[in-house]
């Protein structure tokens, strides 16, 4: 990525740009202050300037992951007005972004999003928002879309991980087993909606 001008000209953005590039390049073990450190050219401590350890760094890069998923999310499934297309596109874009960025994926779906903290609660909301607009209703309660959310990203996240673990072995074509799924993964949301 190249070093700063200057360790004062340093921004959040470019700590979080430079662990991006590393993880895109090394994997999820890559990210850490020191290995972003050495990638920007600077020494660790220019980091906890602006970003509390580790763990800092790791939820500022989860959340820039996710800004950047549901870039690419939104604009696999804009203009669809069917349910079952939005879901096929969405859980399309969303293998395809684990594809893409592996690493990046990883990092983003294995980060505990807390509900009570602000940051998180932001990309919570946008990501119910996606499903309210794939369920195309308002009428739903919260307890029926918390199970659809869980429900959905349990299998398409499920799916994802075997198949980048290498685990899905078996002769028949992932990518048809994965529209199977699909399908019947929107069967599943119909009953749900009508109980």
């Amino acid at each position: 990525m190249g070093r700063p001008k200057k360790e004062n000209s340093l921004t959040q953005q470019d700590i979080v740009e430079a662990a991006i590039a590393c993880i895109e390049k090394e994997g999820e073990s890559a990210l850490g202050v020191n290995r972003v450190a050495r990638e920007l050219g600077i020494k660790p401590p220019a980091i906890y300037k602006h970003l509390n350890g580790n763990a800092g760094l790791k939820k500022a890069v989860v959340l820039a992951i996710y800004r950047r998923f549901f870039n690419y999310f939104s604009q696999k499934t804009f203009g669809l007005n069917d349910p079952r297309a939005f879901l096929q596109a969405g859980g399309q874009a969303t293998r395809d972004f684990a594809r893409l960025h592996p690493g990046l994926y990883r990092v983003m779906t294995q980060f505990q999003l807390q509900p009570e903290d602000p940051e998180s609660a932001l990309i919570i909301k946008e990501s119910q928002t996606f499903f309210k607009a794939f369920l195309w209703s308002e009428d739903i309660n919260e307890a029926q879309l918390i199970d659809i959310m869980r429900m959905t990203n349990s299998a398409i996240v499920g799916f994802i991980t075997l198949e980048q673990s290498g685990l899905l072995t078996l002769p028949r074509s992932t990518n048809d087993s994965f529209e199977v799924m699909l399908d019947a993964l929107f069967v599943a949301i119909e009953h749900l909606r009508k109980n």
